[in-house]
């Protein structure tokens, strides 16, 4: 029975906490000065690291050789209170969904009174704080404004407007943020390197999106990804299979479709991808995406690597040679038109119509008034590079 990756590599110190150094470095110097506050606010989305700082903080404050800013995981608070250690009971941890009512804040707060067992300091890490009720808040609101002195609190919650504001006046403040594509895509290859897993290309771009930014949420989606895997490793097409996204040569087809303005091609990436059960809205979500890129792609020919970073090189080449095929007028129009079909879809009763729909509004630019007129004139352009003139905008031939 293995262990969950976001659980055997949980941090146990701030300096491996990723993308939230906003938040460890301030933690890490108000320890090393001794300017640690009674009572702390964690927030942010989920996943994002917010229950495994206030560990660690709790950790650091109860550490021998502490208070310190990295603690020496060899003394018997250290080690309780490590990845696989069975606890304290000076560290208490309560989940306010399920106890946020206000006979568990008047029970914390008989409690609080009595010094603790065996560490320096008794830290309540309260998770979920916005499901605290009023009444609980309130009865909760003196000791937290005048605590005893081995007493800490730590509130954890994803929607600090929640929490009353005679709480959050009396705590430090900490927001935390989700981390970015390209520092969690640099974590995950240097994860699967220690766990010895080969990743083909793109696959890590997958699970950083499905991920949403959250390490935890990442963590779980290449989990799933790792168990399901053969000697082959975690290959693309598995990947884009179970993930639910769309794969790169489809939509490389309805591009180079879009492109031609061939709609017979267009329709029939439109029945394969309805045929092969992809979800429609799934795949215009990826369009969209796929849009935005080629518009990066023509603003930086030569640097859009760079925004790029998840995209492989041989990806990018044709990428370069799809917006070439457009002007910047017809790729906005055409991620216009998505993003509001996008928008129509939800909870939309015939997902395929729509979809079929969005293509038609692409292909016929020049049925759409004013906002195709960018996307007529770099068809206009277009031609006249190429060294044809439509025939309707030819003069006419001089009399003899």
């Amino acid at each position: 029975m293995s262990t969950a990756l976001y659980r055997r590599y949980r941090p146990e110190r701030f300096a491996d906490v990723i993308g939230q150094e906003h938040v460890t470095e301030p933690l890490m110097q108000a320890l090393r000065t001794g300017r640690v506050n009674h009572a702390y606010l964690f927030s942010g989305p989920r996943g994002c690291g917010k229950t495994t700082s206030a560990r660690i903080l709790a950790r650091c404050l109860n550490c021998e050789q502490g208070p310190t800013d990295d603690p020496c995981g060899e003394c018997d608070s250290c080690v309780a209170l490590s990845r696989g250690g069975a606890g304290t009971v000076d560290v208490i941890e309560i989940d306010a969904a399920s106890h946020g009512g206000v006979n568990d804040a008047r029970d914390l707060r008989e409690k609080a009174s009595f010094g603790p067992a065996q560490s320096r300091y008794k830290v309540y890490i309260i998770d979920e704080a916005h499901m605290v009720t009023k009444e609980g808040f309130n009865a909760l609101l003196k000791i937290v404004e005048e605590p005893p002195e081995h007493v800490k609190f730590i509130f954890a919650t994803t929607e600090p407007e929640k929490v009353i504001g005679t709480i959050r006046s009396r705590t430090h403040h900490y927001p935390f943020r989700l981390v970015p594509p390209a520092r969690l895509t640099e974590y995950l290859e240097q994860l699967c390197t220690s766990e010895g897993v080969t990743v083909e290309p793109g696959v890590l771009s997958f699970v950083v999106r499905a991920g949403g930014g959250s390490v935890r949420d990442s963590l779980s989606v290449l989990d799933q990804l790792i168990a399901g895997s053969g000697d082959e490793g975690l290959t693309y097409e598995n990947a884009a299979a179970l993930l639910g996204f769309t794969d790169s040569e489809l939509l490389d087809a309805v591009v180079t479709a879009f492109a031609a303005r061939d709609s017979a091609g267009v329709f029939t990436q439109i029945d394969r991808v309805v045929e092969t059960g992809l979800d429609p809205r799934r795949f215009v979500e990826d369009l969209l995406d796929r849009f935005r890129d080629l518009i990066v792609v023509a603003a930086l020919p030569e640097g859009a690597s760079s925004i790029l970073r998840g995209v492989p090189a041989d990806q990018l080449d044709r990428m370069r040679v799809q917006a070439s095929q457009f002007g910047p007028g017809a790729l906005s129009r055409a991620a216009d038109v998505l993003a509001q079909g996008m928008a129509e879809m939800t909870g939309a009763t015939a997902p395929r119509l729509q979809l079929e729909l969005m293509a038609a509004r692409v292909l016929l630019p020049e049925a759409a008034g004013e906002a195709g007129y960018a996307a007529r004139l770099d068809r206009l352009e277009r031609r006249v590079e190429v060294g044809g003139v439509p025939s309707a905008a030819q003069p006419p031939a001089a009399p003899a």
